[in-house]
């Protein structure tokens, strides 16, 4: 069957040769219209209760991550120079197109009383500038006076100050965003290069940008760094440069197909399909060696050019082709996940392996059919001395000493179930940066003084309409209390909702003394109520009253819900359920739960939930693969023993890479659980090959089991250990990676799939030895 399709792709060569060109002129045209994505990764599906209730509170009371901060730390803030610099530093920021709104210590404000219209006025602490020393110190005491802003946008121990710039939210979700957030940080270095001192960003936007053109740039230099390594590892086996270039062809069409198929299926460009167009050259790649390998074998047994193709498609065709599908298999099942980052990279990926064997098997066979035939020198690699004296040890290993293999594969399992037993699962929100990344770092400054910059959200709901107009101080205490318990946390920043502008309209109400920065009692009730009334006139927008602006977005319009909004530390996917728990039982201490509920959102609660999916959505895929790919091998060989054959070489490896995992500390996150269906699926290619050239060795042969399993190391192991080379290699690229996911990528996969040809090449014959005792199984 096999060789009567190679005979139908050489004679119809210029209609396949033609049809793949127009396919691929069609998906160039798509690749050039894939777009980066600018949000945040949909690791939740859209009916978690979670997802739910975090759209729900955006709903009502916008984005919660669209800060960006910068933090100064010196002692000279209030010194003429250095603070009428700073000042203009945050008008200049403020002036800076999508940033809506600025807070600071030059912009803020204090609540005056005003007992002749019997109302509070929100006036600047400090005029606009210059201003002359004495001013600044007189403004600077009135400022430190004012206890709402202690924690808050600022540090008195460490003199450490903060500035907090909303972003517009659609601006975040676009390519602009990285033109904005560039803006704003050469003006703030602008401002530390005059100043001598340095400045800290952190805060979601600044960190999804960077993110999102990090992944940008990794992209083009792994492309190029894949095709790199692919052409010089090309160039030294075959010695052709006819032959490099045909391979990089095949699998450059596969990278222009692959960002094609993304914008086809309305999938943009992440930090997982990112990574698709280089693992598509690393596939494809062996593809074409073990094709180029058949084609030589062949024409150095025939010496004739066309039979020796027609034996190439006929012996590798069916080999390829499963070899594909459980790599793409491997990928694939993401697909399965509930996770909708997961589900966009196995489809994506799992289209194109298949994609990449298509590709190949058309445009190998037609090209080398216009080439010249092969010449001494490009064939000389498959007498190579050094392989081959290794293809002997190999046989011999085999052969002669099953027992001391089985005995060192034993203690390297007792070694790596022992290394998974130390496996711990925890994830951060930074956790792919280095630590000496100025993201990272700065991150650590804000979490240093100020406890964190992630935000956690708190809605309380009253249940009712108006809830918050009946019984409102008893409501205002117990919204004070938790706040209270959640300042003590030592990775809590203080919360900030409508009880600390209570708190700020009674200081102002008593002259301003900081003495009465609390909450209001039954006396002060009725004053209270009055504020909470409160509107701006629309287009008054020059006397808008600021504490009517934070009312507003701390209590929604119908009075039912309010936020308290804290800060927190990145404090890890296992710390966080912890505080959480510890939470909700303080909330439901405070909050009686017949007339209250109190739910936990923001980024922070989204982020948890989203790694424990992708976690699980990847622990499930492993068993999917397994399960998938021992499937296609009992069809492919019909034989059950065949079948543990094939298994136990490659579940070895996956076990010796949790094991050493557990004993380097590499804990189970996302990026490192991906390791296992990804090297699965492509690992299990070399015992496919083996046995494949296994069962056509056997195929009308009279030779013995042990012969047929001698000359199958012979015949396939140069292009084994070649493929291999080619598959570490292109994997090893991503430990230069920026980001620490895809370096754990990078070296898990590689030692997976060295472990796993040692086991295919001298666990699996021996097994074979072991249990086939008959010719024909």
């Amino acid at each position: 069957m096999w060789e009567s399709t190679g005979r139908f792709v050489l004679h119809y060569r210029v209609a396949l040769l033609l049809l793949l060109a127009a396919a691929t002129g069609f998906m160039v045209w798509q690749a050039s219209k894939v777009e980066l994505s600018y949000e945040f990764s949909r690791a939740i599906p859209v009916d978690n209760p979670k997802y739910l209730e975090y759209q729900a509170f955006k709903k009502k009371f916008g984005e919660d991550g669209n800060l960006l901060v910068i933090g100064v730390q010196t002692d000279k803030l209030f010194t003429q120079a250095f603070f009428n610099d700073y000042q203009q530093l945050n008008e200049h920021l403020r002036k800076i197109k999508s940033v809506e709104d600025v807070l600071s210590v030059p912009s803020a404000v204090n609540l005056v009383k005003d007992s002749n219209a019997e109302k509070l006025r929100a006036v600047p602490i400090f005029p606009a500038g210059p201003l002359d020393q004495q001013t600044i110190d007189t403004c600077a005491a009135v400022f430190h006076n004012l206890p709402f802003y202690k924690g808050f946008l600022y540090n008195p121990q460490t003199h450490t100050y903060l500035s907090a710039l909303r972003i517009n939210r659609e601006v975040l979700n676009s390519a602009r965003r990285t033109a904005v957030v560039r803006e704003i940080t050469d003006t703030c270095e602008a401002f530390s290069a005059r100043q001598h001192t340095p400045l800290h960003y952190s805060g979601l936007p600044l960190i999804r940008t960077n993110v999102a053109d990090r992944i940008a740039r990794e992209m083009r230099w792994f492309i190029i760094g894949s095709l790199l390594l692919s052409a010089l590892i090309l160039l030294i086996f075959f010695r052709s440069l006819s032959t490099m270039v045909l391979s990089l062809a095949v699998v450059i069409i596969g990278v222009v197909w692959s960002f094609g198929t993304l914008h086809l299926l309305g999938y943009k460009i992440t930090l997982l399909t990112a990574l698709i167009p280089p693992l598509i050259i690393v596939i494809g790649i062996p593809n074409c060696i073990y094709f180029l390998n058949k084609y030589h074998h062949s024409f150095q047994d025939t010496g004739n050019k066309r039979e020796a193709l027609v034996k190439m498609v006929g012996k590798m065709g069916i080999v390829t082709l499963f070899c594909n599908i459980a790599a793409a298999i491997g990928f694939a099942v993401f697909a399965l996940t509930k996770s909708a980052i997961l589900q966009e990279f196995g489809m994506v990926a799992g289209i194109n392996i298949m994609v990449i064997f298509f590709i190949s098997f058309i445009l190998i066979p037609c090209v080398l059919s216009y080439l010249p035939p092969p010449k001494e020198r490009h064939m000389r690699y498959l007498n190579n001395r050094w392989l081959l004296s290794v293809l002997d040890r190999l046989e011999v290993w085999s052969v002669n000493h099953r027992q001391l293999i089985y005995g060192i594969t034993g203690v390297c399992l007792v070694f790596a179930i022992a290394g998974m037993f130390r496996l711990r699962s925890e994830g951060f929100i930074v956790d792919d940066l280095p630590k000496t990344d100025r993201i990272y770092t700065d991150m650590k400054f804000f979490e240093h003084h100020f406890k964190g910059v992630m935000p956690l959200e708190i809605l309380v709901d009253t249940k009712q309409k108006n809830g918050f107009r009946k019984n409102p101080l008893q409501t205002f205490e117990h919204m004070d209390s938790l706040s209270a318990f959640i300042a003590r946390q030592p990775e809590m920043a203080r919360p900030l909702s409508v009880v600390e502008g209570m708190k700020f309209v009674r200081q102002a109400y008593y002259d301003g003394d900081s003495s009465n920065y609390g909450i209001p009692n039954s006396f002060d009730i009725s004053f209270l109520a009055s504020y909470l009334n409160a509107r701006t006139n629309p287009g008054d927008t020059a006397k808008a009253n600021n504490f009517t602006k934070l009312v507003s977005s701390f209590i929604d319009s119908s009075k039912q819900y309010a936020r308290i909004s804290v800060n927190m530390a990145d404090v890890g996917s296992k710390r966080l359920p912890e505080l959480l728990q510890t939470l909700e039982k303080k909330s439901g201490e405070y909050f009686d739960s017949t007339k209250y509920e109190v739910h936990f959102t923001g980024t922070s609660v989204t982020f948890l939930e989203g790694s424990a999916f992708i976690i699980n959505g990847l622990k499930e895929s492993i068993l999917y693969a397994f399960l998938l790919i021992a499937l296609c091998m009992l069809y492919l060989f019909r034989s059950f023993k065949i079948l543990l054959c094939s298994l136990i070489p490659n579940v070895i490896p996956l076990v010796i890479t949790a094991g050493v995992m557990g004993w380097a500390g590499v804990r189970l996150k996302p990026s490192t659980v991906l390791v296992f269906s990804v090297a699965l699926g492509i690992a299990i290619d070399i015992t496919i090959r083996f046995l494949v050239n296994y069962k056509q060795e056997q195929k009308g042969s009279d030779r013995s089991v042990q012969q047929i399993v001698i000359d199958t190391i012979h015949s396939t192991g140069i292009s084994i250990i070649y493929t291999s080379l080619v598959l570490i290699a292109g994997f090893v690229i991503f430990c230069f990676s920026g980001f620490g996911g895809t370096q754990s990528l990078g070296w898990l996969t590689s030692l997976t799939l060295i472990v796993a040809t040692i086991t295919n090449l001298t666990l699996l014959p021996a097994l074979l030895l072991s249990l086939i005792k008959k010719k024909n199984i």
